[in-house]
């Protein structure tokens, strides 16, 4: 049997982590918005027309914020079409993916399904067609209370206790793709006025600048620096986008993939650090990982153009159960880089490269569903340094990586949460889990495994990969047994 270890010190900690890595996007993008979250027609509508069902698998997954109106699509979307009396709203014709947009769902009803479902809203401003002067009114809408004529147009007042904390300035303005694509410094002048006028109108709200959304990019790393020189201290996060995955068919490659988040990071965070040094501040921006996944089974021209349809089944992943490891990599880095990542946002919650699937009046939960699961009630703390011995991995991208992918976390209720995925294919592997001075006894523990790396949830057969509890045995150091290709979380009370 092979044996790992790791290794934790309740002092040697990176810092509290953050609850808002734990976010999530909705995108004006295929039936994400309609017949995803927002169905009138579905038997499960509730007053506001939302779908019940849906928020109920959502609510589950306890996400903290929710990145919206886009994407693409926000850098031709302006925020006056989708408020109003919805009889009144236009319907224009949607660039980004080649649909239209009917604005029956906009401000108003994304703020209400915020404050109804408990999620702190996160939203992106046009800087592709989009003006700063528009940017800074929609502040004023969302936010302000004051007696003008923006405010006044304002109809859901159920919500007027309910503002926009965090707005990015623009996405993914480095891209060709992305309408009104600029240069780095075209884009810093703008966004920096941008955020002057957003600032005056509400000093509270924390800014977002739009940052390399390819790693492979010719701009990758300067962009984010030009980026935030230009802006300068009203930025206080860089955005940074990811999505892994697993053209070759390789799953030995793909599960070690992880690895490059924890690269991606560290590059991203040596720029931010880099500006503040350079601008002799004390006051650094943090990092937004705010759109992140696995998606290439979609990721096609075809796949990704409504050609006027309207809602189009766009980006519609199916997810297998390497799918699920990778995305738990993903928290797991964002985890052990509290320090530096505050906010990312899973792309996206519903049927658009999401956990949660409508077809109909039925709904699917797909693997990476259990894998964020597992993550709920299993946040707060500080994240502690994971020392690892055992077995490594080698693959195309990366000389050596550690077997078994780790994180934990450390709360103030004496409770230690554990998380670790066995990235290899065919070696099971004992693992021992150690926290210096204490025994550790588990309350709860969850395994995601499947013989068959590439088994999926489906129509004909929702159960066939699903969390199960594990056994873990007490001791000064805990023992697990952990199958090729799985993912565990555990839950210790520290004795």
């Amino acid at each position: 049997m092979t044996t790992a270890k790791f290794h934790l010190h309740p002092v040697h900690h990176v810092g509290p982590v953050d609850s808002r890595i734990f976010g999530g996007f909705l995108e004006h993008m295929g039936r994400a918005v309609y017949e995803g979250v927002y169905d009138p027609e579905s038997v499960h509508a509730d007053e506001y027309g939302c779908r019940a069902d849906v928020l109920a698998a959502l609510a589950a997954l306890d996400f903290s914020v929710m990145r919206y109106p886009g994407g693409n699509f926000v850098s031709n979307y302006h925020w006056r079409d989708g408020i109003g009396p919805i009889a009144d709203r236009p319907t224009r014709r949607e660039l980004a993916w080649g649909t239209i947009e009917p604005n029956t769902f906009g401000t108003d009803e994304f703020l209400g399904l915020c404050g109804r479902v408990g999620w702190s809203p996160m939203f992106a401003v046009n800087l592709g067609t989009g003006s700063p002067e528009e940017a800074a009114d929609w502040v004023e809408y969302t936010n302000s209370r004051l007696p003008t004529d923006i405010v006044q147009k304002r109809e859901n007042t159920a919500t007027d206790s309910l503002s926009v904390p965090v707005w990015c300035l623009g996405n993914e303005m480095d891209g060709p793709w992305q309408i009104g694509h600029s240069s780095a410094i075209e884009y810093g002048t703008k966004a920096r006025q941008a955020a002057h006028m957003m600032k005056l109108v509400d000093s509270s709200i924390e800014l977002v600048v739009s940052g390399t959304s390819l790693t492979d990019s010719e701009t990758y790393l300067e962009w984010d620096r030009l980026a935030l020189e230009a802006v300068g201290g009203f930025a206080d996060y860089i955005s940074t986008h990811r999505y892994l995955d697993n053209y070759s068919g390789d799953s030995d490659a793909f599960l070690a993939s992880g690895a490059a988040i924890d690269r991606q990071i560290n590059e991203v965070d040596a720029a931010c650090r880099y500006v503040a040094g350079m601008r002799r501040s004390s006051r650094r921006p943090f990092i937004a990982f705010d759109e992140w996944n696995v998606w290439y089974r979609t990721r096609n021209r075809t796949g990704m153009w409504a050609d006027g349809a309207f809602p189009a089944h766009l980006v519609e992943e199916t997810y297998d159960l390497q799918d699920a490891l990778v995305c738990a990599q993903f928290l797991m880095s964002f985890i052990r880089h509290a320090d530096v990542v505050k906010i990312a946002n899973i792309a996206q919650i519903v049927n658009v490269i999401a956990p949660v699937m409508t077809r109909g009046d039925e709904i699917l939960l797909q693997t990476i569903y259990e894998a964020l699961a597992m993550f709920v009630d299993r946040r707060l703390g500080n994240s502690l340094r994971v020392g690892y011995e055992g077995p490594m991995l080698s693959s195309p991208d990366f000389s050596e990586i550690d077997m078994i992918d780790g994180a934990a976390i450390l709360n103030a209720g004496s409770d230690l949460y554990v998380y670790a995925v066995n990235r290899s294919t065919d070696q099971v592997v004992d693992l021992e889990i150690e926290l210096a001075g204490a025994e550790l006894e588990a309350i709860s523990s969850e395994l995601l495994h499947h013989h068959d790396p590439s088994a999926a949830n489906s129509w004909d057969k929702p159960n066939e990969v699903r969390r199960v509890p594990h056994e873990t045995k007490r001791g000064r150091a805990a023992l697990v047994e952990l199958p090729a290709n799985s993912f565990l979380a555990v839950t210790f009370r520290v004795c």
